[in-house]
């Protein structure tokens, strides 16, 4: 047998062997730490079942990829914890044919996420590393419905919006104005708001009549929101 041939036969055995135990981690995963705290929403269930979450993390902590926590992705950002995903995507109710912002792209699991369930997602990173890695990954998985660029988050994408509903993954100090300008008419965005390295609210945003309401869903730690001044 050829030697490349015979290379490949015995390691596509090991290969299947590892993705069946990444798919596994992700079963376990959504049923340990999503559904039992109270996520329901198909869509977002089915998406953190579809998308490898491993492949999103640097190489040396893959291991942890699926257990319920954060983990440090470089220059000081992390990958949010999966149930945090999932209660954000869940929160926003996203449908098939929304189109969605999302500020602070990270390792860019957040927006592949989203793109398994809504027509478009438009990320934002201002950090130009972490913006070229996650664009490289998420176009060689293929999603090729998620657009990125490096800017400002605070002034949002304005010649793309309005936006059916916005996610921010980073703690501000307030609701950006630009942001409430770019949601649409009914509706929603989610973000965490308070103070840098402590607890803050994360916020429901809604918009009628052109006005907006908010009211916490909960208490959590998120990493700073970034400004290009700083």
């Amino acid at each position: 047998m050829n030697r490349l041939y015979l290379g490949i036969f015995l390691f596509l055995p090991l290969f299947l062997a590892s993705q069946n135990d990444y798919l596994e981690s992700r079963e376990r995963m959504i049923a340990d730490g999503i559904k039992s705290r109270g996520v329901k929403d198909k869509a977002t269930l089915r998406a953190l079942l579809e998308v490898p979450r491993h492949l999103f993390v640097p190489q040396e902590i893959r291991s942890q990829a699926y257990r319920d926590g954060p983990l440090p992705i470089g220059f000081g950002q992390t990958i949010s914890q999966p149930y945090i995903v999932a209660f954000m995507t869940e929160a926003i109710r996203p449908e098939s044919n929304f189109k969605v912002l999302e500020i602070g792209t990270g390792s860019g699991y957040q927006a592949a996420i989203l793109s398994r369930i809504v027509d478009s997602v438009y990320t934002i990173e201002i950090i130009d590393e972490l913006h070229l890695r996650s664009n490289k990954q998420l176009k060689e998985l293929g999603y090729n419905n998620v657009l990125t660029k490096s800017a400002d988050g605070y002034y949002g994408w304005e010649d793309k919006g309005p936006f059916d509903a916005i996610v921010v993954t980073a703690a501000a100090e307030f609701v950006p104005p630009p942001l409430i300008a770019q949601l649409k008419e009914g509706g929603r965005m989610i973000i965490p708001v308070g103070t840098p390295f402590a607890t803050q609210q994360l916020l429901m945003v809604t918009k009628k009549g052109g006005k907006t309401k908010s009211r916490n869903l909960m208490f959590v730690r998120f990493v700073p929101f970034t400004r290009k001044s700083e």
